[in-house]
């Protein structure tokens, strides 16, 4: 009973979750995909294995099954496999563990919250996407 405000706005909540979550990807997907040539000399400074297909995997990721997300399109699949996707630029992106001072400091921040994009990710597998999806209809 107290937290009935939150189940009858679920669905509600659950569409601005997803907006939420996915509108970090949409503008770097979108900058990657417009900047490719770019995206790949940033893959290969990071020493990312085939940097042409790396800054594909990223274009996809972020802006298509970003859109998908939005969208509330095959959610549970989507966002299981965004959730990987995050935890490999995480892994790749901010290797904190080698770094010293500033530099440190801000790639454990973006790490941690690479981690954090995770929970909400695989909150949004478990829960679905809501009624204002196109899974939802």
């Amino acid at each position: 009973m107290r937290y009935s405000l939150f189940a009858k706005q679920s669905n509600e909540i659950i569409l601005l979750a997803r907006v939420l979550l996915m509108i970090l990807f949409l503008l770097t997907g979108w900058a990657k995909l417009t900047g490719f040539a770019g995206t790949v000399s940033y893959m290969a400074s990071l020493g990312a294995p085939l940097p042409e297909v790396a800054a594909a995997i990223a274009v996809v990721m972020e802006f298509f099954v970003g859109i998908a997300l939005v969208i509330g399109f095959y959610t549970r699949p989507l966002a299981a496999l965004m959730a990987l996707f995050v935890l490999g630029t995480a892994l790749i992106g901010h290797p904190f563990w080698n770094m010293e001072g500033a530099a440190r400091m801000a790639n454990q921040l973006n790490f941690f919250k690479n981690i954090s994009i995770i929970g909400g990710l695989l909150l949004l597998a478990v829960s679905g996407p809501g009624r204002y999806s196109v899974d939802g209809r």
